[in-house]
């Protein structure tokens, strides 16, 4: 017995050195190789509904409706192919050419998929023409100012570029998701889709009298009068409570006239007030241009565009490459609650 409790600790030691070996392997050799660029995914979208379709009659309908419903659809795609010879090369160029570019942003508190956005939308601006669209298929309840900052920055690139931009919201685009919604050519909101929230927010935790009583003292060194205005640690005062709220004014002044700018339809000081609105409410106050669901926006313009869905998967990090996923995930946890508990000031 003896022999093999010591042969299970020998055993145990070499596998754990086995294993040290190669985790250090593994992290030299993730430092040598270059990081490798992420990929494009493509899904005709056209192409799935036609599936859908064909399987769903093959189970209802009965064989003579199959054969009669075959003829249909011959004899149609021969009429439509006499009507594209009448018309003009040209003519018939352009009906082939006309894309709908599907892209869908689902957004955390940091606005983390901007990172994948900004390469589809660099993608799409490559090979996109005019007569093209790009759908956005959005929700996010908002979050950090600077981060959906640039992620309504990134939509104002395919305006630039004279594409028609297309926002659908089915489930939330308030605040700062809002804030990118805004920017489109036209927005669409399902009937019970929460949209606005057009205001500022900021909550700092303090600390400081518990850590008085236990007699802990925090001691806060800057450079700068306002280069900390309220603290989680410290004793606040009055001054600095006072200029932490006008930052909020002036972020939300700079977030009003950025959506005046791109709606001057909405009157923004009754709708600026933080509140929200359901789809048809929305519409009513001019937030949105239409209520309807994306997937009916959608269907409706596959029979004269091919619907593309473009979608950039970022390529694994380390920890990932490891094996490490679980660790990644507790990492992002405390990242998102770390940013609850700062001074950062969100939509």
């Amino acid at each position: 017995m003896e022999f093999l409790t010591d042969y299970a600790g020998f055993m145990l030691k070499l596998i754990s050195i086995g294993v040290f070996i190669v985790v250090v392997m593994a992290l030299v050799a993730s430092g040598k190789r270059k990081d490798k660029p992420g990929s494009l995914s493509i899904i005709k979208l056209n192409e799935n509904y036609d599936a859908m379709k064909a399987d769903l009659e093959s189970q209802l309908l009965d064989k003579k409706d199959l054969k009669n419903k075959e003829k249909e659809k011959k004899k149609q795609e021969k009429l439509d192919k006499k009507a594209q010879k009448k018309k003009s090369g040209k003519d018939t160029e352009e009906k082939i050419k006309k894309r709908l570019y599907v892209l869908d942003f689902d957004g955390d508190i940091k606005a983390s998929a901007v990172d994948s956005m900004r390469e589809e939308i660099t993608a799409i601006l490559s090979i996109a023409q005019p007569h093209d669209e790009v759908v956005v298929r959005l929700e996010s309840g908002g979050g950090m100012v600077h981060g959906y900052g640039l992620a309504a920055s990134q939509l104002q690139r395919v305006r630039e570029a004279n594409i028609p931009l297309t926002i659908c919201v089915d489930k939330v685009a308030a605040s700062g998701g809002y804030m990118m919604a805004c920017v489109a050519d036209k927005i669409i909101a399902a009937p019970f889709a929460i949209l606005g929230s057009i205001g500022v927010v900021a909550q700092v935790p303090n600390v400081h009298r518990l850590l008085d009583k236990s007699l802990i003292d925090v001691e806060l060194h800057t450079a700068g009068k306002y280069k900390r205005t309220l603290t989680m640690l410290g004793k606040n005062t009055d001054e600095g409570r006072e200029k932490f709220k006008q930052d909020l004014e002036d972020t939300h002044g700079l977030f009003k006239r950025f959506v005046s700018g791109q709606r001057p339809q909405l009157d923004i000081e009754s709708i600026a007030t933080g509140d929200t609105w359901y789809g048809s409410e929305a519409l009513d106050n001019k937030l949105v241009d239409a209520v309807m669901t994306s997937d009916a926006y959608l269907v409706s313009n596959l029979a004269d565009k091919d619907v593309v869905q473009v979608a950039y998967k970022q390529p694994k990090k380390m920890a990932e490459r490891l094996g490490l996923s679980v660790l990644s995930a507790f990492e992002h946890k405390a990242l998102a609650w770390m940013s609850k508990l700062t001074q950062s000031r969100g939509f």
